[in-house]
């Protein structure tokens, strides 16, 4: 059954979410950063999904927990204030997610499915403005790492 909202749709059905729990941690991520409710479009996807769209968009042929869709593409921000006021008010792009991973990653790092969903969606967002922990040479974790502290994300 899908499940659809302004801001997030579940198409999987392996791992029972509450959206509107969900929704309020995605609205206070991008409250946080100064960016609209509706900046980013999150989907919940299954693990088949995922693989193609890995597959697809990263030439990986696996699953992975989530992925990020820019509406455009964007240089790396030289700050996170100066990038989140230049897109405030803009639609950044889609996050997909998958939760069977999620799900996986979180009992590894001693988080519920839940828990970890909030951090992937604060990552998704990252990547949304513009960073790339692959190429920035730590930059990204650092925000993120931060950003996770202030939003009491452990």
């Amino acid at each position: 059954m899908r499940h659809r909202s302004s801001v997030m749709e579940n198409s999987q059905k392996r791992v029972h979410l509450s959206l509107p729990v969900l929704e309020r941690s995605l609205l206070r991520i991008n409250q946080k950063l100064g960016l609209a409710p509706d900046a980013a479009f999150v989907r919940f996807v299954t693990d088949a999904e995922m693989q193609q769209l890995n597959k697809k968009f990263r030439n990986k042929a696996k699953t992975t927990d989530v992925l990020s869709f820019p509406s455009e593409k964007r240089s790396r921000p030289r700050g996170l204030r100066s990038r989140a006021r230049q897109l405030r008010g803009v639609f950044l792009g889609d996050i997909a997610i998958s939760p069977t991973v999620a799900r996986q990653n979180g009992k590894a790092f001693g988080r519920s499915a839940s828990e970890e969903i909030c951090v992937l969606m604060l990552h998704g967002v990252l990547h949304l403005l513009g960073y790339d922990h692959e190429t920035d040479r730590g930059e990204m974790q650092r925000v993120e790492t931060k950003l996770r502290g202030r939003l009491g994300l452990s």
